[in-house]
């Protein structure tokens, strides 16, 4: 189960509002040896596409350096769907490097309305997993 804070959900969604009709993408690091997302970090979609979307690779680097500076590590890596359901494509699943994230998705195909899923995948298997929304972390 994801156990989020409120406020990284408003930042996810808000990010891949921004972005529409591309898709967005970025991670959230938290403590190295927890499982609690902390740290927002927006990315660039190097891609630029409402279809697909590959962090740039600079920018990836520099981001992963400072979470290894800070004792952290990518606890969410995020991006949006623009016109399909917040369920990992293809290309999604075979980028997914990160065993031990939680791979959320935002789908923005409805103006009013979002919806956000989450996911394991390892070894290109996905498992869907609840998502428990929580104003602080207790």
């Amino acid at each position: 189960m994801l156990v989020i804070r409120a406020d990284l959900v408003d930042a996810m969604v808000a990010h891949a509002r921004a972005d529409h009709p591309d898709e967005a993408c970025g991670v959230i690091a938290g403590p190295e040896g927890t499982d609690r997302p902390e740290r927002f970090v927006a990315m660039i979609n190097a891609e630029r596409s409402p279809t697909f979307y590959r962090f740039d690779s600079g920018e990836q680097l520099r981001v992963w350096r400072e979470m290894d500076d800070r004792d952290e590590e990518a606890m969410v890596v995020y991006h949006s769907h623009t016109a399909t359901e917040a369920y990992p494509s293809r290309t999604d699943i075979s980028y997914a490097a990160e065993p031990n994230a939680h791979y959320v998705l935002v789908s923005t195909r409805d103006p009013q309305e979002h919806e956000l899923r989450s996911y394991r995948i390892v070894d290109g298997v996905v498992t869907e997993e609840p998502v428990r929304i929580v104003p602080d972390y207790a």
